[in-house]
């Protein structure tokens, strides 16, 4: 606490000592006397009382504004030999003083270390031993930068049938134990998080929340807890999940993304173009809202109107107008097709939608894509194909929004090897047949690699510094173009049934559009990731 705030909540503990018609002692000083053997710790801290200093036949008590009365009489029976006196002491001189009568256990912050498939067991029980140790917006801080510490994405607290709550870290994509808590420890943390985030803990309905705020932990470590909190009621207690946010804008960079040469330049020129809708598609964790934001992040500057709709808003950027949408007793996604709709009459030159999750606001996307506005949005899809598909229901009839589509762009998030410990290695007969399988459907423009016995590989080795043998991750990706061979399979489906993710793709493959197989499979014998970790991600 500052000194002008301290300064300020004494001049009101006067005040009120005044109106309450008891004297007033001020805390805020050093000088402090501890006063054993007079109050026990429980005394002191159940009653709010302490004593401040004693004479031969006085003893001057510091009492809050919620010192009971009764409390007050209990102390002047007790002490009858004495002169009792009381005076009010602020609520910040009441909890420092309790750091003199009962100090603080002393916490060590043990780092927590990663060791192959789990933490070691004792590794477990120190981190446990420490969670259990500490208030819970220590709890919380510790475990945020932990998790930073490791380049964790998210902190799940799960509850389990056997009164026990694990704490898991995603790293890289991967689940890994950290600790496990009580359920009385697990409620103390619960009901903090809960306030923070603004939630409640009785709620049967999931909830999300946001915490953004400064901890500064027993051992004086200031920890900057910003996360977005998601809860979901199970079977055995509420669920938490908490997506760390460790962004900066200059993150958010086309150059950061990992993208070819070719697909760079396919980006640059598509968001180049003053209208055309971008859509971003894959599974929940694969890096949509990064790449969405590094596109928008490039195109941020002063001759631009840009506008965002999120659910919500992750990061705010400067110069863009970003509208955070929650949902209402008509649900999330008719407050997009309505923000949409709003947003249009605001003469925007981008707009940016989080997500489209319904007919309504993939129409209305495609109407401003239509009508001289880039729209980038996102959309949950296993490919780009499949999102032409389900797009397809969308357009109808109607052979302008196919000219609306400028780019669909679909990925999945794979463990990058760490280069300085990979091994290589040559492939099995079964992984050779399987490899050749993925050089078929490259496409005819694309040289094919031979797959023989011969061929390198590489694989993680695990070492004690890095015992998984990943270092981050990276993008396998797929980039639709509106090709002629593409918008002629949707404009001939328009005459009969809705379009099929096979023959969009066969399309794809006549316009040597490279698959995200394809992607996988160049990086793979490039030595960027590992057969393993392209199977875990894209199941061949």
């Amino acid at each position: 606490m500052s000194q002008d705030a301290r300064y300020d909540e004494e001049q009101s503990t006067l005040r009120r000592a005044r109106v309450l018609g008891f004297d007033y002692f001020d805390t805020s000083n050093n000088n402090k006397q501890i006063l054993t053997n007079i109050l026990t710790n429980n005394e002191m801290y159940r009653d709010k009382i302490i004593p401040l200093t004693t004479s031969d036949s006085n003893i001057l008590f510091g009492i809050t504004t919620i010192t009971s009365q009764k409390t007050l009489k209990s102390i002047k029976d007790r002490f009858l030999d004495q002169r009792v006196h009381f005076a009010i002491i602020s609520d910040t001189g009441f909890r420092d003083y309790m750091k003199l009568f009962d100090p603080p256990k002393q916490v060590i912050y043990q780092d927590i270390n990663i060791h192959k498939n789990t933490p070691e067991n004792s590794t477990i029980a120190q981190i446990s031993e420490i969670l259990s140790q500490v208030r819970a917006t220590d709890m919380l801080a510790y475990l945020v930068s932990q998790a930073h510490r490791l380049n964790a994405s998210d902190i799940h607290v799960e509850t389990e049938d056997n009164n026990q709550v694990q704490i898991r870290f995603r790293i890289d994509g991967v689940l890994h134990l950290i600790a496990q808590l009580t359920f009385e420890k697990y409620r103390i943390l619960m009901s903090a998080i809960a306030s923070a985030a603004n939630l409640s803990t009785a709620s049967v309905e999931p909830q999300q929340g946001h915490i953004a705020q400064k901890v500064e932990m027993l051992d004086n470590t200031t920890v900057d807890v910003n996360v977005r909190v998601e809860t979901i009621v199970t079977v055995n207690g509420m669920d938490i999940v908490m997506r760390l946010f460790n962004m900066y804008q200059d993150m958010y960079n086309l150059d950061k993304l990992g993208l070819s040469n070719s697909e760079r330049k396919i980006v640059d020129e598509i968001i180049a173009k003053p209208n055309g809708l971008v859509l971003v598609v894959g599974p929940t964790g694969s890096g949509k809202t990064t790449t969405l934001y590094s596109m928008l992040n490039s195109l941020n500057n002063e001759q631009r109107k840009i506008i965002t709709i999120e659910d919500p808003v992750e990061y705010q950027f400067h110069g863009i107008s970003q509208i955070s949408v929650a949902a209402d007793s008509s649900g999330t996604e008719n407050n997009f097709s309505r923000q949409l709709k709003a947003v249009l009459r605001l003469d925007p030159d981008i707009i940016m939608i989080g997500e489209i999750r319904d007919e309504d606001t993939a129409y209305t996307a495609l109407q401003a894509a239509l009508t001289g506005h880039l729209v980038l949005a996102t959309f949950h899809a296993g490919s780009a194909a499949a999102a032409l598909t389900r797009l397809s229901s969308v357009i109808g009839q109607n052979p302008l929004f196919i000219s609306a589509i400028r780019l669909i762009m679909a990925q999945r998030l794979v463990r990058k090897l760490d280069d300085t410990t990979k091994e290589s290695y040559h492939p099995s007969p079964q992984e050779i047949e399987l490899l050749n399988r993925l050089v078929n459907r490259l496409p005819a423009s694309v040289d094919h690699p031979v797959i023989s016995q011969d061929t390198v590989l590489y694989r993680p080795k695990s070492t004690d510094e890095n015992p998984y043998g990943y270092t981050g991750q990276i993008a396998v990706r797929e980039q639709y173009l509106m090709t002629d061979q593409i918008k002629q399979v949707i404009a001939n489906s328009q005459k009969s049934t809705i379009v099929s993710t096979d023959s969009i793709e066969a399309a794809a493959m006549e316009a040597s559009i490279v698959s995200m197989s394809g992607d996988a499979l160049l990086k793979l014998l490039a030595g960027q990731t590992s057969l393993e970790e392209i199977n875990r991600v894209l199941d061949y």
